[in-house]
């Protein structure tokens, strides 16, 4: 029988392939949770009166680190359970605000997919990943390079 709900394999993933995630709304509770559980006591994130007055900004603002890990979830989700090994290497990207109340999902598109020369049975992958809201305002831009386990490759240790 099948296993649904598994990732892609490195030869799934040949330069080119592009995905969409499913959404995810970020709510007031999730901001709440984030910020009480990484630290992140700045004012923008728990200070609304501040907020609104220093910024101009109307609604509850995300941090960018909060629509980052949730962008991560729904590809983790879709895209990488049991295949993905390492995450080796990031540049990142916040090009406009979140609010509370958006849904955000991720557009994936693999632009660079190569067989590691020191890990055999491992591939080295990377992706554009941008994120977008409801709307098809663009969040952030981030460009992961990961260790994806190649199809058949056994377990080592």
């Amino acid at each position: 029988m099948e296993t649904v709900g598994l990732g892609f394999f490195f030869e799934d993933l040949p330069v080119g392939r592009s995905f969409r995630t499913i959404g995810r709304t970020v709510t007031e509770a999730d901001i709440t949770a984030f910020v009480n559980a990484t630290g992140m006591v700045e004012v923008l994130f728990t200070n609304m009166a501040y907020l609104h007055k220093e910024s101009g900004y109307e609604g509850r603002l995300v941090p960018g680190s909060l629509v980052y890990t949730f962008a991560e979830g729904l590809l983790i989700q879709a895209a990488m359970q049991h295949t993905g090994l390492a995450f080796l290497h990031m540049e990142l990207n916040v090009e406009n605000p979140v609010f509370a109340g958006e849904t955000i999902h991720v557009e994936c598109e693999v632009t660079e997919a190569r067989l590691s020369r020191s890990n055999p049975g491992r591939g080295l992958v990377r992706t554009r990943n941008r994120v977008l809201t409801d709307s098809g305002k663009l969040a952030l831009v981030y460009t992961p390079l990961r260790m994806i386990k190649c199809r058949g490759a056994k377990a080592e240790g």
